[in-house]
């Protein structure tokens, strides 16, 4: 089963919370596939990986780019890991059919929505009868995640 985490953005939104958990994901090898609602959000997202910092680069491609194969990031609208990802982000309150294709999920979802929020409990719930590992993470105070029980 998938190891599902839940992240509840309270103090950053998602464009400030996703870069950093991506570098961390590539620092320790793993490849990543970022599930987004649109394909407006995808170049937004695609964009932003590009700028996010001064001096950080996360190497990613969407459709439009090509070569999902040599991409240890990639930004989609559909249900894929062409770049062979073991971790699946999930942004908008996406949600896939089949979460166990992946070793690791990160649900973010924006905690100030109480929609985002409702989804996301029933996305939990979902996940957990399905025999799931779920946790629940929420920023800290100083902007750090910690988990929840």
């Amino acid at each position: 089963m998938t190891e599902i985490r839940f992240h509840h953005l309270v103090r950053t939104p998602l464009e400030r919370a996703l870069p950093p958990l991506l570098e961390k994901m590539l620092a320790a090898g793993v490849r990543a596939v970022v599930m987004a609602g649109s394909e407006e959000r995808v170049e937004a997202l695609n964009s932003l990986l590009w700028t996010h910092g001064e001096r950080s680069f996360l190497p990613h491609a969407s459709k439009r780019d090509g070569h999902p194969e040599r991409q240890p990031i990639w930004l989609t609208t559909e249900e894929e890991a062409p770049n062979g990802a073991t971790c699946l982000v999930l942004t908008d309150g996406v949600v896939p059919q089949r979460v166990d294709r992946f070793e690791r999920c990160f649900d973010l979802f924006d905690g100030r929505d109480e929609a985002a929020v409702a989804a996301a409990r029933e996305r939990w719930r979902r996940w957990k009868s399905e025999g799931h590992q779920v946790s629940y993470w929420t920023q800290g105070e100083q902007g750090g995640w910690e988990q929840k029980d």
